[in-house]
Parts: C-alpha cells; sequence; structure tokens
C-alpha cells in the first residue's frame, strides 16, 4: 500500500508542474493569443483556496503544491498582462 502523503506530494507535484510547460512557452514566444485570462485568475482563486484548506487541515503536501502552483500561474497571468499588446 502507498504512503498517504507520497501520494499527495506525487500527486501535487504533478498538477503544480502542469503549467510549467505553457510558462515557458508564452516566455519564449511572447505570445498569449491562445491564452484565457478569465481561465487564469479562476485557477489562481481556486489554488489559493485549497492553500488555505492545507492551513486548515495542516496538511504541508496541500500548502506546497498549491503555492507552487500560484506562483507559477501568477507568473503566467503577468506575463498575459505583459505580451497582450504584442498580439493586437
Amino acid at each position: 500500500m502507498i504512503d498517504e502523503n507520497i501520494l499527495g506530494i506525487a500527486a501535487g507535484t504533478l498538477t503544480s508542474v502542469s503549467m510549467l510547460p505553457q510558462l515557458i512557452k508564452v516566455i519564449r514566444e511572447k505570445n498569449v493569443d491562445d491564452l484565457s485570462w478569465v481561465m487564469i485568475l479562476v485557477l489562481i482563486l481556486g489554488l489559493s483556496l485549497w492553500v488555505w484548506y492545507g492551513f486548515l487541515k495542516d496538511e504541508l503536501p496541500i500548502i506546497l503544491s498549491n503555492a507552487f502552483a500560484i506562483l507559477v500561474n501568477g507568473t503566467l497571468f503577468i506575463c498575459y498582462l505583459l505580451f497582450k499588446n504584442n498580439s493586437d
């Protein structure tokens, strides 16, 4: 049987890094035409709620993985704001 902390860390790591390829692509190409700013903000809100939940439950894997995902998606949103005029 797999340890639940290992399972949580693995799940959190995979979901946290899932947006890194998109962020790298946006930074390299400076093109945000295909990004939805609404989706990014809703995702950041949901991730923030997960961090809050993690604090309430004192679950470090939930806190760390979702905090990292907020960092990645927050950076993606900043890139959206910086590069959105490049495509006009």
